[in-house]
C-alpha cells in the first residue's frame, strides 16, 4: 500500500515538473538574436560551360542578447533577386550552435553562406556587375532553436562589390 502511495507521489512530481517545463514561453528571437558584422558581395565560383561564374554570399555572426541559452540554434539564409520578392535566388543552412547551445551575451564564430545559383558571363568577373542585366540581390536572415518556427531575423542588400578568394 505504502508503494503504491510513493508511486503516485512520484507520478505527480514528474507531471508537476513536466508541466513547468511545458510552460516556459519561448524566447521572441526577433528580440533575443543581433546580426553582428555582415558582409557581403560576389564570390568567384569559377568556370561554368566556359563562361565566367558570379554568386552572391554573405558573412555574419550572431549574438544571443537574450538571458537564456539557446540551444540548437539555426539560421536559414535565403538570397533574393530585389526584383523578384517571391523566387528563392539559392539558399544555405548553417547551425549556430548545437545542444551546448548559444550562451546569454555570446556571440558566435563568423558563418558565411553562398549561394549556388548566380551570373555568368564571358566579360571579365569584375566587369559582369557593370552589365546591364545584372540585377541586385539581397539575403534574408531566419532562425529557429530547438522546436521553435522559423522567425525573420534580418534582411541585407548584397553589396555590388566582387569579393577575391
Amino acid at each position: 500500500m505504502r508503494a503504491r502511495r510513493d508511486l503516485r507521489l512520484l507520478v505527480l512530481a514528474l507531471v508537476a515538473i513536466v508541466s513547468l517545463v511545458g510552460c516556459d514561453k519561448p524566447i521572441d528571437l526577433t528580440k533575443a538574436l543581433q546580426i553582428e558584422e555582415v558582409s557581403s558581395g560576389w564570390h568567384d565560383a569559377g568556370m561554368v560551360e566556359g563562361k565566367n561564374k558570379l554568386v552572391p554570399t554573405v558573412t555574419f555572426k550572431v549574438k544571443n542578447v537574450s538571458d537564456q541559452p539557446l540551444n540548437v540554434l539555426q539560421m536559414n539564409v535565403l538570397f533574393r533577386r530585389v526584383s523578384e520578392e517571391a523566387t528563392e535566388w539559392g539558399s544555405g543552412f548553417v547551425t549556430v550552435a548545437g545542444s551546448s547551445g548559444l550562451g546569454p551575451g555570446a556571440t558566435s564564430d563568423p558563418m558565411t553562406v553562398t549561394s549556388q545559383l548566380g551570373y555568368t558571363g564571358t566579360e571579365p568577373r569584375a566587369e559582369m556587375m557593370k552589365n546591364s542585366q545584372f540585377v541586385d540581390a539581397k539575403v534574408q536572415l531566419f532562425a529557429k532553436y530547438a522546436s521553435t518556427q522559423w522567425v525573420k531575423i534580418g534582411e541585407y542588400p548584397v553589396t555590388r562589390a566582387f569579393l577575391s578568394k
